[in-house]
């Protein structure tokens, strides 16, 4: 049963960094399945309330890391509301399309497209194109670190 369970963590943790790839993946839900699996299935008495503040803080860091990183170079660059509210969708649309890829070339497209449509200059609907791509690198990474401390941390929790 307990290898069952630790297999099962182990699962849920790479599918969490699977949605780092595939953002149609909720990362932070199969985190928390871990620890919870953990926590239910394993030793309800292990992790320390400390371990649980702490992860709900990273979650809501995760959360806010990927909307500023968005948004902040998207604005940065001067992209449009709808250039932002099109980054967001195009890269859950991306990850479909030609994976893992798609998640690149996709929002930079439909952002590139849009900004071009309404700024009518297509030099800077480049940049925005661009933004997008870097916003989205930079959200990725930021959610990638904060989720490998919250995995090394629980493992340590575990362990000790």
């Amino acid at each position: 049963m307990i290898t069952a369970a630790w297999i099962g963590i182990t699962v849920l943790f790479v599918i969490s960094f699977a949605g780092l790839i595939f953002p149609i993946i909720p990362s932070i839900l199969f985190l928390w399945g871990g620890f919870l699996l953990y926590h239910f299935g394993i030793n309800p008495n292990e992790l320390s309330v400390i371990f649980w503040i702490a992860m709900g803080l990273f979650t809501i860091l995760i959360i806010v890391a990927d909307i500023l990183a968005n948004s902040y170079f998207v604005k940065k660059y001067g992209g449009s509301k709808w250039g932002e509210r099109i980054a967001a969708l195009a890269v859950i649309i991306g990850s479909f399309v030609f994976p893992p890829f798609g998640i690149l070339l996709v929002p930079f497209a439909a952002v590139f497209v849009i900004e071009l449509i309404i700024q009518k200059d297509i030099k800077k609907a480049m940049m925005i194109g661009f933004a997008t791509f870097v916003g989205f690198l930079s959200g990725t990474i930021a959610k990638f670190i904060i989720q490998l401390i919250m995995v090394i941390w629980f493992f340590i929790e575990a362990m000790i």
